[in-house]
C-alpha cells in the first residue's frame, strides 16, 4: 500500500477482494491468500499474516472485507494468545516454525495455565518441568483448558524450580499435544457443549528449543499472553468459529454451512457474532417499540463504543510498548458485564420464549447458548474479582492484600498447600 490512511487502506483491501475472494475455493487455501496478502491480521508484522497497520487501518480492512461479505481467518488459541505471544518472545527460529502454519489455519493450539489447585491463584501452580539433556519431562494436570481436545500446541506454563518463590520458578513452553503422555479429557459444560478439558501430562517432552522466553520468566511472559487474553479488541479474536475441529480442503462455503449447524456460546462470544444473533432477536419481536427497550439497546451500543475506543488506545499503546498493560483489564471488566447487558435485553425480549432452548427457540437457539455461557465470561482469562485487583493495584497504586507482600517472597516448596 502506497498510503497507509484508513481510507486508503479500506479502498486497497476492498479492490483485493474484489478480485480474489471466492466462496468455492477450499478453506485453506483461502486463509493461505489473506495470510499472503497481509490481510489476514492486519496489524501483525509483514510476513506473518499482516502489514504492520494501524488500528484504525485494520478496522478498516475488517470492514472491507465484511462489505464484500467474505470469510475471516482463522479463530482461537492459536490466533489470539499464541501467536501474539510468540510474537512477543519467540526466536527467529521458533517465529518460522509456527506462525506460519497458525495464520493459514493449519495448527490449532490450547493453553494450558490454570490447574484444579491453581485457579485464581495461578502462580501457585504444581506442574513440574524437569531439566532432561536438550528436553524438559513436564508432569502434571491442567484444567479448563478450551479447545485442548483438537489442539496440535499448547502454550504450557511449569514450574522448574520450587525453592523460588512462586512467581519466579515458572518457565513458560510450547508443547506438542500429539505425543504420549498428555491425556486430553472433555468437560460437558451446563451448555450441552464440551470447549472446556482437562489435560493430565505423564512425562511428556519438550525440546530445549520450545522454550519461551528466559528460563523462570514465564510468569511474564504468561502474563502478556493474559493481557492479550483480556483484551476484547486483539485482532486475533476473529468472526469465525473458535473452536472444533477444521477439514482445510472442503470450500469455504460447505465450511461456512457447517459451522452455522454448531455455533456454541462461547464461539459466539470470542467472535463477537452475538451483535448481530441480538439485532435479529429485537427485530423479531419488534422490541425497538418499547422506549425502555430502546434506552438500554443504546446503553449497549454506548459500551461497545466505549469498548472500541479503549480498544484502540490500548492497541496504540501495545504497538509503542510492546504489549497491552494492566489497564487492559478494565476492558475485560466490560466485556464481562456487556455480555450481561446483551444476555438479560435478549431474553426479556423473547418473552416466555425466553425460557426456551434447542433449535425450537428464537434465533434456531443461537441467542439462548450465548445466555447459558455468559457467566464463563466473568470467569475465564481472569475473574471480574481478580480484574478488579489488577486494576486497583497495578493501574491506581492501592496496596496489595496484607501478608501478601511476605507471602510472595517465600520459595514455592514452604507454601502452605490444600
Amino acid at each position: 500500500m502506497q498510503s497507509t490512511t484508513p481510507d486508503a487502506v479500506k479502498a486497497d483491501a476492498a479492490q483485493w477482494f474484489e478480485h480474489h475472494w471466492d466462496p468455492e475455493l477450499p478453506l485453506g487455501r483461502w486463509w493461505q491468500l489473506l495470510a499472503d496478502a497481509g490481510l489476514a491480521f492486519p496489524s501483525w508484522p509483514q510476513g506473518f499474516g499482516g502489514r504492520g497497520l494501524s488500528a484504525s487501518a485494520t478496522k478498516a480492512v475488517i470492514q472491507a472485507r465484511r462489505d464484500a461479505g467474505a470469510f475471516g481467518p482463522p479463530n482461537g488459541v492459536a490466533t489470539f494468545l499464541a501467536a501474539p505471544t510468540i510474537m512477543h518472545y519467540g526466536t527467529q527460529a521458533q517465529q518460522a516454525k509456527y506462525l506460519p502454519q497458525i495464520v493459514n489455519g493449519q495448527d490449532l493450539w490450547c493453553q494450558l495455565f490454570s490447574e484444579p489447585g491453581a485457579g485464581s491463584d495461578m502462580a501457585g501452580l504444581a506442574t513440574r518441568a524437569i531439566r532432561d539433556g536438550d528436553e524438559w519431562v513436564v508432569s502434571g494436570q491442567k484444567v479448563w483448558n478450551s479447545g485442548a481436545q483438537w489442539a496440535k500446541y499448547g502454550i504450557l506454563i511449569a514450574r522448574t524450580d520450587p525453592q523460588q518463590p512462586k512467581h519466579r520458578g515458572i518457565t513458560y513452553f510450547l508443547i506438542d499435544m500429539e505425543q504420549e503422555g498428555v491425556d486430553v479429557r472433555p468437560l460437558r459444560e451446563m451448555t450441552g457443549d464440551a470447549a472446556f478439558n482437562e489435560v493430565f501430562l505423564n512425562e511428556a517432552r519438550v525440546a530445549e528449543s520450545d522454550r519461551l522466553g528466559d528460563l523462570g520468566d514465564g510468569w511474564r511472559v504468561a502474563m502478556t499472553t493474559l493481557s492479550h487474553e483480556r483484551d476484547p479488541d486483539n485482532v486475533g479474536l476473529g468472526e469465525t468459529a473458535a473452536f472444533g475441529s477444521v477439514d482445510l480442503d472442503v470450500t469455504v462455503n460447505d465450511h461456512r454451512s457447517a459451522l452455522s449447524s454448531k455455533i456454541d456460546g462461547f464461539s459466539l462470544a470470542l467472535s463477537g457474532g452475538i451483535t448481530k444473533v441480538l439485532d435479529d432477536v429485537t427485530r423479531q419481536f419488534d422490541a425497538l417499540d418499547d422506549p425502555i427497550t430502546r434506552q438500554r439497546m443504546a446503553k449497549i451500543i454506548e459500551m461497545r463504543r466505549t469498548s472500541t475506543w479503549s480498544g484502540m488506545r490500548t492497541a496504540a499503546s501495545a504497538k509503542s510498548g510492546g504489549q497491552p498493560g494492566p489497564e487492559v483489564s478494565t476492558l475485560k471488566l466490560l466485556g464481562s458485564e456487556l455480555g450481561r447487558q446483551i444476555r438479560d435485553v435478549g431474553l426479556e425480549t423473547m418473552g416466555p420464549h425466553g425460557m426456551l432452548y434447542g433449535e425450537d427457540a428464537p434465533s434456531g437457539g443461537l441467542f439462548h447458548a450465548y445466555s447459558m455461557f455468559t457467566p464463563a465470561q466473568s470467569i475465564a482469562g481472569g475473574s471480574d474479582e481478580v480484574q478488579r485487583n489488577i486494576v486497583g493495584e497495578r493501574v491506581h497504586g492501592l496496596p496489595r492484600e496484607p501478608g501478601e507482600k511476605e507471602q510472595r517472597e517465600l520459595p514455592w516448596s514452604e507454601l502452605p498447600r490444600s
